[in-house]
C-alpha cells in the first residue's frame, strides 16, 4: 500500500513544484528514514537532466554534538557546507523526524551559539533565495516518531501525508494549480487593503500591511502547502495571543505560548512549557520580537493538529505567525533575524479577521 507514494511525490516537487532544469546542481538532504523520497528524488532529478547530490543524516549525530562539542567546535562554520550554499542551484529538504524531542535537553545557550556560527551561511542562503538563484522545497516524508508525535500509527499517518499532498488525487498537479487560481482571489481581493484587526478566543490583535503584499503559498516552496501570508508593517502589531497549538521549534516542543505586542514589539512572552527557550530566541538578536508573518491557512485536506509545523501551519481553519525574520516577496523590513518561529491558532471557534473594517475571514471561511 502506498507503493508510489516516494515516486509520485518526487514527480510532482521536481517538475511542478520547484522544477528541475538540465544542468542544475540539486541538493537533496534527509533523515535515513526518508530514504526512499531521497532515492527516488535523486533519479527524478537525473531523469529531468540535473545533478544530484545527497546528504543523509544518521540517527544520534545531533545529540552527539550537543553533547560533546567544544565552544570552538560550536562556533565552528563548516567551509563544506558554506560552498555547498553557494553553488547548489535547487535545495530539497526533506522533513521526517527520527526523534520530535531530541534537543529537549539540550542547553538553550548550546543551540544559541551554534545558531550564530551559522549566520555568516544563513545570510548566503537568504541572499540567493531572495533572488531566486537558489530554488528550494521543503517537504515531509512519514516515519514513526511523526506518526507518533501525530498520535496515529504510521499507517494512519502515510494516508494523511499521502491525502494532504493531494496524491489521492487522479491529478494531483491539477489538484494544486486549482487551489492557486482560488488563493489568487484572495490574494488580489487583498492588493490596495491597509489594516488587519484579529479577533476570537484567546487572540484580538491588529496590524498595518499598508505596501505589503499577500502571497500565494500553492505548494512550489512547501509541499504540501495552503496559505497565504504578509508580513506587517514593523511597528503596527499591537495586542495579545495564546496559541492553543502546540509548536516545535529546534527540536523542542513548546506549550502554551502566550505573546503580548506593543507598537510591534513582543513586550510579555511566557510559556507553559518550554519557556527558558521561548525567551532564549526573543532575544538572539534584534528582529526576534518583531512579527515577521501573518498567514491563514487554506489546506483543507489537513484537519487535525500533527505536531509537524509543514503541516499544522496549513490546517484550513487556523492562522498562523512567525516571530522574527520576514519575507523580501512581501516587502518585509525585518529581514536580518536568525529566527523564523511559525505558532499556529485555531480559529475554528468563531475567530474573525476584519480588513480594513470589512469581514473577511470568520470561523475558518472567507467571507469576500
Amino acid at each position: 500500500m502506498y507503493e508510489d507514494f516516494a515516486p509520485k511525490l518526487a514527480q510532482v516537487i521536481t517538475e511542478f513544484s520547484i522544477p528541475v532544469h538540465p544542468g542544475n546542481l540539486v541538493y537533496i538532504t534527509g533523515n535515513l528514514e526518508a530514504e526512499p523520497l531521497i532515492t527516488a528524488l535523486y533519479e527524478a532529478t537525473l531523469r529531468c537532466g540535473g545533478n544530484p547530490m545527497t546528504n543523509v543524516h544518521l540517527p544520534g549525530h545531533q545529540e552527539l554534538y550537543f553533547e560533546y562539542a567544544t565552544d570552538q567546535q560550536l562556533e565552528f562554520l563548516n567551509p563544506a557546507m558554506m560552498g555547498i550554499v553557494e553553488s547548489i542551484d535547487v535545495f530539497y529538504n526533506i522533513s521526517a523526524p527520527l526523534n520530535t524531542r531530541a534537543l529537549t535537553q539540550v542547553d538553550p545557550q548550546k543551540l544559541t551559539q551554534r545558531q550564530n556560527a551559522n549566520r555568516p551561511m544563513l545570510e548566503v542562503y537568504k541572499r540567493r533565495t531572495d533572488a531566486r538563484e537558489l530554488r528550494w522545497n521543503i517537504c515531509g516524508w512519514p516515519t514513526q516518531a511523526g506518526a507518533q508525535q501525530a498520535d496515529m500509527g504510521l499507517l494512519a499517518y502515510t494516508a494523511f501525508m499521502y491525502k494532504a499532498c493531494a496524491l489521492d488525487q487522479d491529478d494531483p498537479v491539477a489538484h494544486w494549480q486549482a487551489l492557486r487560481e482560488r488563493q489568487d482571489v484572495l490574494v488580489n481581493w487583498l492588493k490596495g487593503k491597509h489594516h488587519a484587526e484579529v479577533k476570537g478566543p484567546g487572540i484580538e490583535m491588529s496590524f498595518d500591511f499598508a505596501g505589503r503584499d499577500w502571497v500565494n503559498c500553492w505548494g512550489d516552496e512547501n509541499f504540501p502547502d495552503g496559505e497565504i501570508f504578509t508580513s506587517p508593517v514593523e511597528d503596527s502589531v499591537n495586542g495579545h495571543v495564546e496559541f492553543n497549538f502546540p509548536t516545535n521549534y529546534g527540536g523542542r516542543e513548546i506549550n502554551g505560548v502566550k505573546l503580548t505586542f506593543k507598537d510591534g514589539v513582543v513586550v510579555e512572552a511566557s510559556a507553559e512549557k518550554g519557556e527558558d527557550y521561548l525567551l532564549s530566541q526573543l532575544d538572539l538578536d534584534d528582529g526576534a520580537r518583531r512579527l515577521g508573518e501573518f498567514a491563514i491557512g487554506t489546506n483543507l485536506g489537513i484537519q487535525q493538529f500533527t505536531g509537524n509545523t509543514l503541516f499544522d501551519e496549513k490546517i484550513g481553519g487556523t492562522v498562523h505567525m512567525a516571530v522574527g525574520r520576514g519575507f523580501i516577496e512581501s516587502q518585509s523590513e525585518n529581514l536580518d533575524s536568525m529566527v523564523h518561529w511559525d505558532m499556529v491558532h485555531d480559529m475554528k471557534d468563531g475567530g474573525e479577521i476584519h480588513i480594513d473594517g470589512e469581514l473577511f475571514y470568520r470561523a475558518g471561511e472567507f467571507m469576500v
